[in-house]
């Protein structure tokens, strides 16, 4: 069985987003609306400029006591987040996040143009278990390597 790649794996084709002006509360609003852990940030032109996930609010915006009506998007995002195309397999879309502790991935295409997000809860079981095993034999690779 071919392995799937992260776009045929997201079962939501609709980009939750909004722009950077946008606060943290109209954020969270459309986050628990959409049912998502993650809302990319685009400018007007579409171009990403970051993400805002569940971490990022918690860690972010609540643990600092920041009030989430007067607290912009583009303030506590991620910047320039890590972004994947979408033919990658979803194995190695997982270790890429296993490596970098992070359960997001936007999907963007040759042309720059926003395709959905990857989540972690995309992958299957069988592909997380690949990805585990990858990304401790890259450990041990580089362990080895020095």
């Amino acid at each position: 069985m071919p392995e799937r790649t992260v776009f045929q794996s997201i079962p939501q084709r609709h980009v939750v987003s909004l722009l950077p002006q946008a606060n943290v509360w109209d954020a969270a609003c459309i986050m628990t609306k959409a049912n998502c852990g993650s809302i990319l940030v685009i400018d007007a032109a579409g171009v990403l400029q970051g993400i805002l996930t569940e971490r990022d609010l918690m860690t972010r915006v609540l643990a600092k006591a920041l009030n989430p009506q007067t607290t912009l998007a583009s303030d506590v995002m991620t910047r320039n987040p890590q972004s994947v195309g979408p033919d990658m397999r979803v194995a190695d879309a997982v270790v890429i996040m296993i490596e970098r502790g992070f359960r997001h991935l936007p999907i963007i295409n040759t042309a720059g143009k926003i395709l959905g997000v990857f989540s972690i809860r995309d992958a299957m079981p069988r592909e997380i278990g690949n990805a585990v095993s990858l990304a401790e034999f890259n450990d041990q690779v580089n362990d080895a390597l020095g």
